[in-house]
């Protein structure tokens, strides 16, 4: 009975991913909203981490982040992936305003470390959430500080791999991202106890 119970609490590296990809599903739809690339109309009220969040209501947006979400979780199970980009530019002059890097670092966790595929930790999801909420809070505050879109912008979400990853079909390799006259503000960081996640906002300063 206590093993069952010791087994339960432990986070594996999938479910590590899961909270994970759970923090990018709901940080990039908010700042979609937050930021204005869509109508407000076109968001629904929804409760996570003790937080009001809004996340679109659009069928393709939904496919679009579901599809690559999925590809992040298989990936970042296997430690596979260092940082997760959400590209904002300006639909007309593909001009880069915005970039949102979650950057992933691999954790050892807290349990047997002799073999790197069946790490654990045995850190309170409680605890972790209360860090991402935390982390949310503060994607909700950059409106008050981040420059104006003042025109139609699009997004996109690339995914940072470690080298010889084998890409799904359709996927295409992207190069480097460049914001002309960037500025840069680090939000806070969580950690799930098997990966570090850092969340930093890159955009280009108003002249």
């Amino acid at each position: 009975m206590a093993t069952a119970q010791a087994t339960k609490n432990c986070i594996t590296l999938k479910g590590s991913a899961q909270i994970i990809v759970e923090y990018l599903k709901y940080g990039i739809n908010s700042i979609l909203f937050q930021r204005g690339i869509y109508p407000a109309e076109d968001f629904d009220n929804t409760q996570q981490y003790g937080l009001t969040i809004l996340m679109s209501k659009d069928p393709k947006i939904k496919t679009f982040l579901q599809n690559v979400l999925s590809q992040t979780e298989e990936w970042l199970s296997k430690n596979m992936i260092n940082k997760i980009s959400m590209v904002i530019t300006n639909a007309h002059t593909k001009e880069v305003l915005e970039c949102w890097d979650f950057n992933m670092q691999a954790e050892l966790g807290d349990g047997d470390i002799s073999d790197p595929t069946k790490l654990t930790t045995t850190k309170e999801l409680s605890r972790i959430q209360n860090e991402i909420r935390d982390v949310m809070r503060q994607i909700s505050a950059t409106v008050s500080y981040l420059p104006l879109l003042d025109c139609i912008c699009t997004f996109d979400v690339m995914i940072h791999t470690l080298q010889n990853t084998e890409l799904p079909a359709k996927w295409d390799e992207t190069g480097a991202i460049v914001i002309q006259n960037p500025q840069a503000v680090q939000l806070r960081s969580f950690s799930t106890g098997l990966h570090k996640v850092d969340t930093v906002v890159n955009y280009k300063m108003s002249t």
